[in-house]
């Protein structure tokens, strides 16, 4: 390999994916927030001093390939977007990282938001003229495998989109469902698994839900949660010993969120799956649970008010918490998970303050200081989501009640005993196993329509 290149496989990636799953432009400013900084008088520039925050935090997404509106790798590239840069950088816009990190635990996987130190010096190279220095500083360009290799090694099965969706050039965001059949004839214990779209120009995120053939009585009628993709996020690979059942006979239902890019576009999303070997079963389960306020469609925002609505899930078995990924659209404010203890008392796990629902962040709990909660065979214990989603901070359109989508948590648990946390089921038909017909939604992302 040439000297002037290293190249960064997606070893990096899987191990910040490691027990997931439960993820412009600027408008310029005459001057930027002040953020502290050292006193010295020397300038900053961009081949020694920020192509280096650029290559840890934000090449990841920001190279050529990908579907961010720009790349970032070189000064040529950053340039013409050093004003809106700064602008984004110190109001903490970019990277997308929206967890208040005053509370909580502090420490994740794949945290690449910037310290203050980084903010303070990308602002004081935006100040100072944005200039690029001693090219020879900079150091070597990084090289990225090709967005349409599997970052989680070679799939021993992928699964595609019943059919291609056709996305119009101009119009609303468009959600849409999707369905497909595994083919399995036998279950299999999942080792690794990514989706990833064929064009992930016009693809916002998708969500894949496996409905399993024997579901258990009350199970969700499109199935429960396998595994989601954000812009950024290279699949799931989970810690030795530990790994998700996928029944035979499942059947995938994905959750496909579309925009428009001003061209008609095309796309057929895909999701693979490494397994651990026939007859293999690891030690722990990894499993996605959805909780929420319920019944979800009773969340009211009345007009100008700021509300807030809880939703629990009671632990029967020790669980380790992997990741906390909070979901609401539109009027989302903020989302807190919390622990009720045993003792009544009330721990905060993590907390998103400023939440953004263009991005769909998964939070992943370094392997230290994961949560590990106790049995509670009372069920006095569980985890508790806060959400407050504002109608704004000023007057808007009066609505009568607008709904917030249920404020949503998503987060992975894992036994973390010596018996793995196994969920008993009961033989049930679902009936979504046999739907076959592709459901939609269009709803504009800009104008939220009363009860959006």
């Amino acid at each position: 390999m040439s000297s002037s290149g290293r190249k960064v496989g997606f070893g990096r990636f899987a191990r910040n994916a490691r027990l997931l799953t439960l993820a412009i432009g600027g408008t310029l400013l005459t001057s930027l927030p002040a953020f502290a900084a050292d006193d010295s008088t020397k300038a900053v520039t961009f081949s020694k001093d920020v192509a280096p925050i650029f290559q840890a935090k934000c090449q990841q997404c920001h190279h050529p390939g990908t579907a961010a509106p720009m790349s970032l790798t070189t000064y040529a590239e950053v340039r013409p977007w050093a004003r809106s840069i700064g602008q984004r950088v110190a109001s903490r816009e970019m990277p997308p990282w929206h967890l208040d990190k005053t509370t909580g635990i502090r420490q994740y996987k794949n945290d690449h938001s910037l310290s203050d130190a980084e903010i303070a010096t990308i602002v004081r190279w935006v100040d100072g003229g944005a200039l690029q220095g001693n090219p020879a500083d900079a150091p070597p360009l990084l090289t990225f495998p090709p967005e349409s290799q599997w970052a989680i090694g070679k799939p021993d099965l992928v699964v595609s989109l019943d059919r291609e969706h056709r996305m119009y050039a101009k119009g609303p965001d468009w959600w849409i469902d999707y369905f497909a059949d595994t083919g399995l004839t036998e279950d299999r214990w999942i080792k690794a698994v990514q989706i990833k779209p064929t064009n992930p120009r016009i693809v916002h995120h998708a969500i894949a839900n496996a409905i399993e053939p024997d579901a258990p009585p009350g199970a969700p009628e499109g199935g429960v949660q396998l595994h989601e993709y954000a812009v950024g996020k290279y699949g799931d690979i989970f810690a030795s010993n530990t790994g998700r059942l996928l029944k035979a006979g499942t059947r995938l239902r994905f959750d496909m969120h579309y925009f428009a890019i001003g061209e008609e576009e095309t796309d057929r999303t895909q999701i693979a799956f490494v397994f651990y070997p026939k007859g293999v079963v690891p030690k722990y389960q990894v499993r996605s649970i959805l909780f929420q306020k319920l019944p979800p469609d009773s969340l009211e925002i009345p007009p100008n008010t700021v509300t807030r609505n809880d939703g629990y899930y009671r632990l029967n078995k020790p669980t380790r918490i992997d990741a906390f990924q909070p979901h609401m659209h539109m009027r989302g404010k903020a989302m807190t998970l919390e622990a009720i203890h045993l003792d009544n008392t009330t721990e905060v796990l993590s907390s998103v303050d400023h939440y953004d629902f263009h991005w769909q962040i998964n939070y992943v709990y370094a392997d230290d200081v994961a949560p590990l909660l106790p049995q509670t065979p009372s069920c006095t214990s569980s985890a508790s989501t806060t959400t407050r989603p504002p109608t704004s901070e000023t007057p808007i359109r009066t609505c009568g009640s607008a709904s917030a989508s249920g404020a949503s948590t998503i987060w992975t648990s894992s036994g973390s005993t010596s018996s793995p946390w196994t969920r008993p089921s009961t033989r049930s038909s679902s009936p979504n196993a046999r739907r076959s017909r592709s459901t939609s939604r269009r709803t504009s992302s800009r104008k939220p329509s009363c009860g959006s």
